[in-house]
């Protein structure tokens, strides 16, 4: 890999440390409106890793902006952008300020007031009727805008980003689906933002960095921003900016601005590479799009694509991943889950890491402020992880990084645990625990696979002097209903496929949980050319997952694809082939044809001991996601590496299959 994405570059006079940029996102970090320690924290571990460019949290310019609770507002942030600024100057990163108002896409909940627009059209997300903006608060928003961008530069930031993209008001403004307007601000759909740019530009001199985030396609060609339409409109605002990064998603495609892993990475490749020639060098250009990828990132910029790459989610999973490329290191991978990094939902979660649970969590956790480290010569311990899933793998690694004799005993013949059996459907995920393992290996943990301890032989070790840490993950629940027929639940079907496959008949999904795995196993069944239905209580396939940003998208998948949904359905009886369901709501009773029936239920906690005085980790406490298992593998090896180091190695020998 050549050495352009990790090289200084210059913009705007200000040196970067690389050509990552880590971009604007809700974070639910702040103090009230304000910018806390824990942002500080957040952004001061990006900056050590080698972020080249960040863009803090985008803060309103207005009042009247208020699109989620812990919103910032720019009046508000000058304390917190001053030690922002403070704490990652020191290492070569360049710091922006994001500028923003949400306009018909924010939320009156807390302003109580109504919400802004070009035009009289209600949000297709909240069905809220907004106002229509006339002069003055066309004015004030502008004026929002140079204040803002003038207190940024006062905190010592160096420079700002303006927001116009998926859920701006600058792109309602120039957008044919919001901007119904017949005056001036209608016949001319960039005069807002080209008087906004003038502004800010005006306060911030020559010598800060002016950038715009610009949605370049808002996937509605009827009436919304098409490539054609937004490289015209860069080529006339190029000239006033410094950066430009490419984005894309609209009002009716908010989702599609940071989507899950059904998107492809770099989906932004062309809409860049082409907005770029339409800006014939006028402007730095960003690639922004799901580029997780060092390799693809890198080849972005020898092909010309970008200047710079964005690489928001694969900098919270690794903070490092910068100085990691420079060493020529592995990198933790993010697999856009989005499970745990969107975070404006109703329960205002912190933003985190499903791979990564101490990002969001800095001022809390201290691995990446050093004490996660690779200790030579530390008292060694002896340490037996029971289970080699993520929760067992991860508690291995933290172990062995800090100088213990770790040793994974796994009763199958592989390591990976459910995220290994998942990948079968999804292959996304293998990359967590292939990460994870490789990194056990190069630790020199010994993975013993093959391996399937009794609670006898686990008490032998802690006579001996071993400590253990119990990951035995889960095991299938039982179901609630009479079962006389063929039946499976989702980890059997992926792990025995071959020898389940016979038949031809429909087979039927029941998925009572809403989350990914359902429509997962859907989709792979429906690949292997079977006819597959969805039997679930909810009105809707896969709930949980407009969390993640991939509600419509499965249920559109689910229907171009042809498989059946049975909504509003629980299952009273299996018989035969012959699957009875009846209304949650009616009663009404009816049946489904069914093969074999696929169960997506919870699963249950498998203890091969209750030991209390053991440390249990992951779904064999309770059946949960990799957050949690990663999280508490993680946890535990901490709290053990707190111990005093007086334990000798055991006599004991677990032998392996595999080494």
């Amino acid at each position: 890999m050549s050495p352009r994405l990790t090289e200084q570059f210059t913009l705007a006079g200000c040196t970067a440390q690389s050509r990552v940029l880590f971009g604007p996102h809700e974070t639910n970090l702040g103090s009230g409106r304000a910018l806390s320690d824990r942002h500080v924290a957040y952004y001061r571990r990006r900056a050590q890793g080698g972020a080249g460019i960040i863009v803090v949290e985008n803060a309103s310019v207005h009042a009247s902006d208020h699109p989620y609770e812990r919103a910032p507002l720019a009046d508000e942030c000058v304390p917190g952008w001053r030690r922002i600024a403070k704490a990652c100057r020191p290492h070569g990163t360049v710091v922006l300020a994001g500028l923003t108002h949400h306009g018909l896409q924010g939320s009156s909940a807390h302003t109580r007031t109504a919400l802004w627009a070009p035009s009289r059209v209600a949000d297709v997300e909240t069905r809220e009727m907004p106002m229509v903006m006339e002069q003055r608060e066309i004015d004030e928003v502008v004026a929002g805008f140079a204040s803002s961008a003038a207190a940024a530069v006062r905190a010592g930031l160096d420079g700002v980003e303006i927001d116009a993209g998926p859920r701006s008001l600058l792109r309602q403004f120039h957008s044919g689906l919001t901007n119904l307007r017949s005056d001036d601000y209608g016949a001319d759909r960039l005069r807002l933002t080209n008087d906004v740019l003038s502004a800010v530009r005006g306060v911030l001199g020559r010598d800060q960095v002016l950038a715009l985030r610009l949605s370049c396609d808002e996937l509605a060609p009827w009436a919304g921003v098409t490539p054609e339409i937004a490289a015209r409109q860069a080529r006339e605002l190029a000239a006033a900016l410094d950066l430009l990064v490419v984005v894309r998603g609209g009002t009716l495609s908010a989702s599609a601005y940071r989507p899950d892993f059904h998107e492809p990475s770099g989906f932004n490749t062309q809409l860049c590479a082409g907005v770029r020639e339409a800006v014939s060098g006028n402007t730095t250009v960003a690639l922004q799009g799901s580029m997780t990828d060092p390799a693809a990132a890198q080849q972005a910029l020898d092909r010309g694509v970008a200047d710079i790459v964005e690489m928001t989610r694969a900098q919270i999973a690794d903070p490092d991943l910068v100085e990691s490329v420079r060493r020529g290191r592995a990198h933790r991978p993010c697999v856009l889950c989005n499970q745990t990094c969107l975070v404006r939902d109703s329960r205002n979660p912190i933003v985190t890491c499903a791979v990564h649970p101490d990002a969001g969590h800095e001022c809390e956790t201290d691995e990446d402020c050093g004490a996660d480290i690779e200790r030579a010569g530390a008292d060694t311990r002896r340490v037996v992880v029971v289970g080699g899933g993520p929760a067992g793998l991860e508690a291995a690694r933290v172990l062995a990084r800090g100088g213990y004799d770790v040793t994974i005993a796994e009763r199958t013949a592989h390591v990976g645990g459910m995220i290994g059996v998942a990948a079968t459907a999804t292959p996304s995920l293998r990359a967590i625990t292939d990460h994870l393992e490789s990194e056990c290996r190069r630790l020199g943990v010994r993975l013993c696979t093959g391996t399937d301890m009794t609670s006898d032989e686990i008490d032998g070790l802690v006579g001996d002097g071993v400590a253990v840490i119990v990951a035995t993950g889960s095991r299938p629940r039982p179901p609630d209903f009479p079962v006389g027929g063929p039946y499976v639940d989702a980890a059997e079907l992926l792990t025995n496929w071959v020898s389940l496959s016979a038949g031809s008949g429909p087979i039927v999904v029941f998925d009572p949980v809403g989350g990914p795995v359902g429509i997962a196993v859907a989709e792979w069944l429906h690949a292997r050319d079977r006819e597959v239905s969805i039997v679930t209580p909810d009105s809707v396939v896969g709930r949980d997952l407009s969390r993640t940003g991939d509600l419509v998208g499965a249920n559109v998948r689910a229907q171009r694809k042809g498989i059946v949904r049975h909504l509003g359905m629980r299952i009273t009886a299996l018989r035969g082939r012959e699957l009875h369901v009846a209304d949650r709501f009616t009663g009404e009773q009816r049946i489904v044809p069914c093969e074999l029936l696929v169960d997506c239920s919870h699963r249950l906690p498998d203890r091969a001991t209750d030991r209390p005085s053991l440390a249990h980790v992951g779904d064999c406490v309770a059946p949960r996601t990799v957050l949690e298992a990663i999280r508490e593998g993680r946890r535990s090896a901490r709290a053990l590496t707190a111990l005093p180091h007086h334990i000798h190695a055991s006599r004991t020998t677990l032998t392996s299959q595999e080494n």
